[in-house]
């Protein structure tokens, strides 16, 4: 992906984090965790959305893009077993997560895991389209479904690029890792012992079916700390009004929870 500088030298690093800003000395980090089916290119536009203060770092699920010679993780527990030492050594200044849709559980669960090993922890979690864990998703068996449903139910999330839906080559390169990330999010099941104590901020577009307004309120019952559910105009994906409240929200916020936590 032409145009992003990596952070760092470690081998993990370059390959799960991507920076699209160079020569950034931000004060925090957001980590964008993108959709199943998804690339890290997804946020590309970001450091054009965002302040100054805050470097948004889009991490690369393995199997696509740059990594497509990697096979897709299709578990949440071996994605965040191989995520969380990857990230540890760039939580050296204050961070948020910002996931959506696979991204959102995916920022929760490894949330939880570093939680578990007492590292320093997010100062917020920005979670849009997903429903909360609490609601059992289950929808289908990903891997025995037909080629053409999979492609119409890619269609009807409208989030896939026109050029990547009319050219089949393209398409078969992508479903695999399409069809490994849906059944990780439907076979993921995890109930902690406690919840976080950290603010959870949603985003639920309109007229999203996956993660609507309802679904994403439950996310509440995930922290002891604020909760704030925003619904956004669109689908899935926002419409690019619903976007920019998204990101200005997000920038607004975050800059306030570093100013509460003493950062500057």
């Amino acid at each position: 992906m032409g145009g992003e500088t990596r952070i760092g030298d470690a081998q993990d690093g370059d390959r799960w984090f991507k920076r699209f800003r160079r020569g950034s000395s931000s004060d925090v980090r957001l980590f964008c965790l993108h959709h199943a089916g998804g690339t890290a290119a997804l946020f590309r536009d970001w450091p054009r959305l965002l302040p100054p203060e805050i470097e948004p770092v889009a991490v690369q699920f393995p199997g696509r893009a740059d990594r497509f010679r990697e096979t897709p993780l299709r578990t949440m527990r071996d994605l965040v077993d191989a995520l969380l030492p990857a990230i540890l050594p760039w939580l050296d200044r204050p961070y948020a997560f910002f996931g959506l849709s696979m991204g959102a559980k995916s920022s929760w669960a490894l949330t939880h895991a570093l939680r578990e090993t007492d590292a320093p922890l997010p100062l917020a979690l920005y979670l849009a389209s997903a429903a909360a864990p609490a609601l059992v998703e289950g929808r289908t068996d990903w891997d025995n479904l037909a080629d053409t449903e999979l492609v119409a139910y890619l269609t009807s999330m409208e989030g896939t690029p026109p050029e990547v839906l009319e050219h089949p080559e393209l398409l078969q390169m992508l479903l695999p890792t399409l069809r490994a990330d849906l059944q990780l999010i439907d076979t993921f099941r995890f109930e902690p012992q406690k919840p976080l104590d950290l603010p959870i901020r949603a985003f639920a577009g309109l007229d999203d079916v996956e993660g609507p307004p309802t679904r994403m309120a439950e996310w509440r019952t995930e922290t002891t700390g604020p909760f704030t559910l925003d619904t956004i105009t669109g689908g899935h994906f926002f419409d690019p009004p619903g976007l920019a409240r998204v990101t200005r929200t997000v920038a607004e916020d975050l800059l306030r929870e570093a100013d509460r936590a003493g950062w500057e």
